[in-house]
Parts: structure tokens; sequence; C-alpha cells
């Protein structure tokens, strides 16, 4: 019993629950309904006052943009009529300038028909003036009793007379200005090159320069009235220079290797410090010592450098003597080791020997080493040479043909021949046949001799000067020049030759009268 009585009353609860949430729903539903429907009516105030706004600014902006068409309209109508004005003042300039260009035509036109008859009045009276030289021409050719053209021949032959002697004493007299203008600039130039080259070469070739710790030392060397200097020179053969160069003695003498043993000696004297005529005597043998070997050196040295061996001592020692030797300005020795180079080359390129080839270059101007103790030229002292110590026959004809004094009888001594015309680049090392040579100085007198008023033509000087004798009636003095001139240019265009060739002509008048 008391157990229904709590379930009823669970039950009441549940129900009492369950009324009370749904009278909670339906009165929070009505007030959602009553919010909703505020909303609403406040949505459409919003509506209404945003419509009113926007037609609001609709009609403020639509009065805006008319208000810019407007006054875009007017700048535009305002800058139309300015330009249309300015096309109107255009206008009106172009017609001006077209109205003074009319004028300008006109009068152009008035001033071209009076130049047009002027141009003929003038070639009316050009036809009138014709017309008169003609019957003046015919007047002086009845009064001369000459042709039109025989006139003109005379007269052009007495003006080219006239010219010609003009001409001639004008060139005559413009040469002999220009000569002494040259004489003076050849002068100035060959002193120039003297001493800005020629001092330089004979210094370099002729002196040596020996420095001294002071000035003192010159005092010592002169010696005691001039003892030890004498001394020095008679040992030596070259000449002591002593002058205001501080600190320096000048060697002066034109063979080397004395010179160099006068250098040596007096070095050690200077570093010795005890200078007398029995030392000096001791310092120059011991030079003479030190020169030997450095000879010797400097030859093994060549024969090392151009693989050249098993040459005689002395031929060796003589190959270091050439070091002191100097031809045309060349060293010769430095000469014979580029000839001995050269053959090897030539001969390797020939298929020849090549250590024969470079033997026989390096031996060919080895006369030129004593060539100043012996009688003789330097070709035949080599060939002498070169016999006494045993070469073989090729490098003795090699030594006596490579200046072409005899016929080189194998390709080496042709070859060596070759090889030192190319190294020593001296006169004469372009040589021409005999027969070229005559057929030139023929040639050089048969152009002269082709001349109105040549007696006869000389070729002088192995070529260098053409001496012409003139006939005195049929030139004279100032037809010379022109005649010397005319010569020279057809030399020039038909001969070719070294150097420059001088044309002398010669033209004497002699009165001969016997007294009996």
């Amino acid at each position: 019993m008391f157990e229904n009585g709590i379930v009823g009353s669970l039950i009441m609860i549940a129900v009492g629950i369950v009324v009370g949430f749904f009278a909670g729903f339906l009165y929070r539903k009505k007030i959602g309904e009553s919010k909703i429907g505020s909303a609403e009516l406040e949505a459409g105030r919003i509506i209404e006052r945003a419509t009113a706004d926007s037609e609001a600014k609709k009609k403020e902006l639509l009065l805006e943009a008319k208000e810019e068409s407007i006054r875009t309209k007017n700048e535009y109508e305002k800058e139309f009529k300015e330009r249309r004005n300015e096309l109107q003042r255009s206008e009106k300039r172009l017609i001006q300038k077209e109205e003074s260009l009319d004028k300008k035509m006109d009068s152009l036109e008035r001033k071209e028909e009076q130049l047009q008859r002027k141009v003929d009045a003038v070639e009316k009276q050009k036809e009138e003036l014709a017309q008169k030289i003609a019957e003046q021409k015919d007047i002086l050719e009845q009064l001369s009793g000459l042709t039109r053209e025989q006139a003109k021949d005379h007269l052009l032959e007495s003006v080219k007379d006239e010219i010609k002697v003009e001409t001639a004493l004008l060139i005559k007299d413009m040469e002999a200005k220009a000569k002494l203008e040259a004489d003076k600039k050849a002068i100035d130039i060959l002193s120039g090159a003297i001493q800005r080259c020629a001092v330089d070469h004979v210094t370099e070739s002729t002196v040596s320069v020996v420095s001294l710790p002071n000035d003192e030392m010159k005092g010592r060397i002169i010696g005691r009235e001039g003892r030890n200097i004498r001394t020095l020179e008679s040992l030596t053969g070259i000449d002591l220079i002593i002058d205001d160069t501080p600190e320096a003695v000048i060697l002066s003498g034109f063979d080397a290797m004395r010179r160099e043993v006068a250098r040596i000696a007096l070095e050690k004297l200077i570093v010795d410090g005890r200078i007398h005529p029995a030392r000096i005597e001791e310092m120059v043998e011991k030079a003479r010592k030190e020169v030997e070997v450095m000879i010797r050196e400097d030859g093994e040295a060549a024969t090392f450098e151009t693989g050249v061996h098993g040459l005689h001592p002395e031929l060796i020692r003589l190959l270091g003597k050439m070091k002191f030797r100097t031809s045309y300005g060349q060293n010769v020795l430095k000469h014979s080791i580029e000839v001995a180079h050269l053959s090897g080359l030539i001969a390797g390129e020939l298929g020849a020997d090549i250590t024969l080839a470079k033997r026989a270059g390096l031996l060919h101007d080895i006369g030129k080493s004593v060539d100043h103790d012996i009688e003789g030229t330097h070709v035949s002292i080599g060939t002498a040479l070169c016999k006494k110590y045993r070469e073989s026959d090729i490098i003795i004809n090699a030594v006596e043909a490579h200046h072409g004094d005899v016929e080189p009888t194998n390709i080496i001594s042709v070859i060596v021949q070759v090889a030192d015309a190319i190294s020593a680049a001296r006169p004469g090392a372009r040589r021409e046949t005999l027969e070229s040579y005559i057929k030139r100085l023929h040639k050089l007198e048969d152009i002269a001799d082709k001349y109105k008023g040549v007696e006869k033509s000389f070729a002088i000087q192995a070529g260098r000067e053409l001496r012409v004798v003139i006939i005195p009636e049929e030139v004279d003095d100032a037809s010379l020049t022109i005649l010397a001139r005319e010569i020279s240019k057809n030399i020039e265009e038909e001969l070719e030759y070294p150097g420059q060739i001088k044309v002398n002509l010669i033209r004497e008048t002699r009165a001969i009268e016997y007294a009996k």
C-alpha cells in the first residue's frame, strides 16, 4: 500500500514535470513569436531607411554626373574654338605665303625672260666675234704667207724653245740652291750619325774601362814621373787614358786581346795595391796566362756548342782567339758558330753530311785569328792552317772557296759559301756574274748614246758613274741640265742596279790656232 503510494507520488511528480515542461515550451514559443514579429518590423523599417538613403544617393550621383558632363562639354567646346581659331590663322598665313610666292614666281619669270634675251644677245655677239676672228685669221694668213696649222706649229716651236731654256735655267738655279742645302743637311745628318752611333761602336770595339776604388789610385797608376804607366803601356801595347772621369781609367787599343790582358793586369794591380814596374811585369805575365786559358775555354765552348769534335788543340786555341776579332762590326767567333749552325741546317735539308758541314762552317774563317801576325789573306792563311793540322780535303776546299777565290768541288763548300753570305750581311754578299756585270755596263752606255748631241759615253767606277761627252755645237749649257735629267730617268726605268749611278755630262768648247 505504501509502495503503491510512492509509485503514485512519483507518477504525479513526473506528470507535473511534463506539464511544467510543456507549459514552459508554450510560453517560450509565444515569447519567440512576439520577438520575431518585432524583428520583422525593425527589419522593415531598416529596409525603408536604406531604400530612402539609396534613392537620395542616387539622385546626388546623377546630379554630380550631369554637372561633370556639362563642365567637360564646356571645356571641349572651348578647346575646339581655340583650335578652330588657330586653324583659321594658319589658313590666313598660308594664303599670304601663297600670294607672296605667286608674286616671286612672276618676278622670276620676268627675270628669266630678261636673261634669255641677254643670252641670245651674247650668242649673237659670239657669232659675230667668231666671224670677225675668222676674217682676221684669213687676213693674217694672206699677210704671213702661212696656213693656220703652219703658224700654230711655228708659234708652238718658238714658245717651246723659250720655255725649255727658261726651264733649264730655273732647274739649274734650283739645283744649285738644293745642292747647297743638301750639303749642309748631309753634314748635319752625318755628324749626328757619327755622334749617336759611330762613337758607341768605336768605343765598344777599341776601348775598355777599368773602375778604381778612388781617384787617389790614378796617381799611383801613373807613378813617379810616369814610370808605372809607361811600363804598363810598353808591356801591353795599350794606351792608358787617365782624365777627369771619376774613379775610372780608360784602356784604348785596336787589339782586343792585348786590351784584355791590360785590363786584367790593371785590375790585379789595383786589388794588390803594390804598383811598381817589377810588380807590373809580374801581373802582365799572369794576365797573359789567364787570357790564354780563357781563349782555350772559349774555343772548347765553341766546339761543344756546335757539336764539332776531334779538332787539333791548336785549332781549338785559334777558334778561341777569334773571340777578340771583329769583321764589319761582327764578332768573328760568333759569326763562325752561326755559320756552323746554318751549314748544319742546310746540309740536313739537302741530305748532306751535317757533322762535316758544321766542321767546315766553324773553321771557314780560322785564318782571321792570326792574319795580323802572318802575311796573306785570311783565306790563304786558313787553308794553310787546315792543311797543317791535317783536316780533310773537303774542309780545305770549303775554306778556300767560301769567298769564291776557287771553285767549290763538293756540296759542303757550296753550303758553307751560302751560310757565310747569310750570316755576314756585309757589302759584297750579293755578287753578280761577270757576264751580267759587263752587260749592265754596255746597256748603261747604250742608253746615253742614243740621245742627240752625245758624242760618246763611258761607264766608269764599276758602273757607279756614267760620263757623257757632249757635242758643244748641238747642246747648249742651258739644255745640259735637262739632258742629264732625261738620261738619269731613262736609266731608272730600264736598268736594275744597286745604290745609285752618277750621270756626269761634259760639254767643252776648244779654240785651236797655230803660231807659225
